[in-house]
């Protein structure tokens, strides 16, 4: 697959509340075409979060913004634009972080954490250096993450309480 210029084009889920920040590294295809994050059904990541807040999983978009606002919880990406094949982090390339520091300033955001290693790498290359905030990597919940179960996943994301 070629790797194309994608711009993010959603924007990030948060109020004057937030207190944790997921960030992932961009949207997936089917994210981008959703305009919202985690959007590909096979992606575990709003089961995994209905699990360690023991609720049930949202099924819509607003149900998913309302589960995230409600328990403090912002999201967005590490990269405001990028070259990537596909949906693969791997082949990330001349990436351009979002601006976190600017999403910092606007919330009680104490804690960032990465849903995946590549969104964890890019941070702390491009961003770290100069806000200074550490960042926590969190094991991806993509379906490429076989490897781990949802059970494994939920007890690893139990640490963004």
């Amino acid at each position: 697959m070629t790797p194309e210029l994608v711009v993010h084009n959603i924007p990030p889920l948060y109020d004057e509340n937030s207190r944790v920040l997921l960030l992932g590294s961009i949207p997936s295809p089917k994210s981008r075409q959703a305009e919202f994050f985690y959007a590909h059904p096979q992606n575990r990541f709003w089961r995994v979060l209905a699990a360690v807040l023991e609720v049930s999983a949202p099924q819509t978009i607003e149900d998913k913004r309302t589960l995230c606002l409600t328990h403090g919880i912002a999201l967005w990406d590490t990269i405001a634009r990028c070259e990537i094949a596909g949906a693969s982090d791997v082949s990330i390339k001349n990436a351009v972080p979002n601006d976190i520091g600017a999403l910092l300033r606007q919330t009680q955001i104490k804690r960032i954490f990465a849903t995946g290693a590549k969104s964890a790498e890019l941070y702390r290359r491009l961003i770290e250096p100069t806000l200074h905030v550490p960042i926590t990597q969190l094991p991806s919940t993509s379906p490429a993450n076989a490897a781990w179960s949802l059970e494994r996943l939920t007890e690893a994301y139990r640490i963004i309480l």
